[in-house]
């Protein structure tokens, strides 16, 4: 069986990891389980951008593939079907993800994030939207404060959010599909699913239970200048 990887990129060292953050906890309890099937792509210490080490380990894969999972190190796993759940996900879509939106707009702030036409911002109407993500706080034990339910998983979209992208190494590697490194850590999911969308890929949400211990950093200088790189590069 192809074996599931998870790519993740940490601020911690290699021996922090698997007791310093959500995913790395998370990760430790399953690592006896699934054996060889289940592998990690820890990037330590890292001080680049998501995409950069994302494509790394998809150049990687090349010679041996896996089911990649890229994955903040934030997020507590806390689905204990995941492997299965995994796989059936793959059968249906070639990009999935946990949270995301049936339709892009113009200027759009985020997956789910609209300029309305008054000039506010807010979630776009729940009819477009799909998925689930709870959130929680930085704790040693997974913790869950809201949830947010967005609308019906299993669904096709366009857009994806980033927090959790699974898909094919194989995928990639034949349709020559790479993260974008103009994105550091803002707009990479974005540009990805409108990547993939041009080569014809389908996208969609899945139901996977999942903690994110961060509620995103809307607004702040970094993400404001992603946005620019972002209109700059696709026009709307």
């Amino acid at each position: 069986m192809t074996p599931i990887r998870f790519v993740c990129a940490t601020r911690l060292s290699a021996a922090d990891f698997s007791t310093g953050c959500a995913l790395g906890r998370s990760l430790a309890l399953y690592q006896s389980q699934f054996g060889a099937l289940f592998q990690t792509r820890l990037f330590a210490d890292n001080a680049e951008g998501l995409p950069t080490v994302y494509n790394r380990a998809i150049d990687e894969s090349d010679n041996n593939p896996a089911l990649l999972v890229f994955i903040h190190d934030d997020v507590w796993l806390t689905d204990l079907f995941w492997p299965s759940r995994f796989h059936e996900a793959l059968k249906q879509f070639d990009l999935v993800g946990v949270a995301g939106s049936r339709r892009r707009l113009p200027g759009q702030l985020s997956w789910g994030l609209v300029r309305r036409t008054d000039g506010s911002v807010g979630w776009d109407d729940r009819e477009f939207l799909s998925g689930c993500v709870a959130h929680g706080p930085r704790t040693e034990t997974p913790v869950i404060h809201s949830v947010g339910h967005f609308g019906p998983a299993r669904v096709e979209v366009k857009l994806l959010d980033g927090v959790l992208m699974l898909t094919h190494s194989q995928t990639l590697i034949q349709r020559r599909l790479r993260f974008d490194p103009r994105f550091d850590f803002h707009f990479y999911d974005l540009d990805l699913c409108r990547q993939a969308e041009q080569i014809g890929l389908r996208m969609g949400t899945w139901d996977l239970s999942l903690i994110h211990c961060s509620e995103g950093s809307f607004q702040d200088p970094r993400w404001l200048t992603a946005y620019q790189t972002y209109l700059q590069k696709w026009g709307t």
